[in-house]
């Protein structure tokens, strides 16, 4: 029976930029649940020249392994109650920031599937279906303040990208994760909307338990990649969505007006803390609203520092094995 797992990345702003307070929310979460969350969370960084733009990225917090996927939506909707217990800062579930260009300063929803007696017929039926799975919560329409298409993210992240020929290659849409041994969907954004992540994992569940092999077809789908990211759902896709909601009936208006182009225009409407606050407002009450918000709030650097040296520092071994595993 497969098993399925949720990684989930959203950013926290103070109130328009990550700031070193996020390591105090974590810490906070640690304390909550220290068996839990010293393997079930984590924090994020900047890169290279988008160090410039600040070095803080977003939070991670994961479920457990279960092989119900509506128990799996319903304990990542605890995990995201428990981080919104702990955080006052904006919880933006978003791929890439709107008043940012970080291509490595994103933040993403992953889906790890385990349990599968074919891995590499999984890998290949997903990757049949990638042209249009990326659409159920694709939520990255800016770049730099300037509208970009349907997910920045997706298109110019540096943790993913088209599909390679070694499938354990780590930084592509799907891969083989080596630690884990499972196959991770990694291409998705992080979205507000539990609904449309329960549809998402409807439809992971269903090719998952496919017992045919279809045509991955790769080099159809990184030629598309580019025009997909911007557009979204396209013509020349439209019978591989229909063939999908023949296997899982979703509403074909998630794929056509997408949680991205929702967002886009909120920010017309209200912009940038308009678009944050209603982002955490529909994380944590599921009412994707604006909320008043404090224009004036700063970050406390001492409990970013206290944060920092009580989450960060007693994780660190936890990090040296997982990149050790990930090698």
């Amino acid at each position: 029976m497969p098993t399925y797992g949720i990684e989930e990345e959203v950013f926290v702003t103070e109130p328009e930029r990550p700031t070193l307070e996020s390591f105090y929310y974590l810490a906070r979460l640690l304390a909550k649940d220290p068996a839990y969350y010293y393997t079930h969370s984590a924090h994020n960084f900047a890169r290279g020249k988008d160090l410039k733009q600040g070095w803080v990225g977003g939070v991670e917090i994961s479920t457990g392994v279960h092989d119900d996927i509506e128990a799996l939506v319903d304990d990542l909707a605890v995990r995201r109650a428990e981080l919104a217990s702990v955080c006052t800062g904006l919880i933006v579930p978003m791929g890439h920031l709107i008043n940012y260009n970080a291509p490595t300063n994103t933040c993403a929803l992953h889906i790890h599937i385990g349990g599968m007696e074919d891995n590499r017929r999984l890998y290949g039926n997903l990757i049949h279906f990638l042209p249009i799975l990326g659409l159920f919560t694709a939520n990255s329409p800016m770049v730099d303040g300037e509208y970009f298409g349907q997910s920045y993210r997706m298109s110019q992240s540096w943790a993913i990208g088209p599909i390679q020929d070694d499938w354990k290659g780590r930084f592509q849409d799907v891969i083989l994760s080596k630690r884990l041994g499972t196959v991770e969907l990694r291409v998705l954004d992080p979205c507000w909307d539990l609904g449309r992540v329960r549809w998402l994992m409807r439809a992971v569940k269903a090719i998952a338990e496919l017992d045919i092999e279809l045509d991955p077809g790769i080099e159809t789908y990184n030629t598309l990649r580019a025009e997909i990211c911007k557009t979204g759902l396209l013509d020349k896709t439209m019978g591989l969505a229909e063939e999908l909601r023949a296997l899982v009936g979703f509403p074909m208006e998630m794929l056509e007006r997408t949680a991205s182009d929702e967002l886009q225009e909120m920010y017309n409407k209200d912009g940038l803390l308009g678009a944050y606050s209603a982002l955490d407002n529909g994380y944590r009450n599921g009412i994707f609203e604006p909320r008043p918000v404090n224009k004036e709030q700063k970050a406390d650097i001492a409990k970013g520092i206290v944060g920092f040296a009580a989450y960060f520092i007693p994780r660190l071994p936890y990090y040296a094995w997982k990149g050790f595993r990930e090698l």
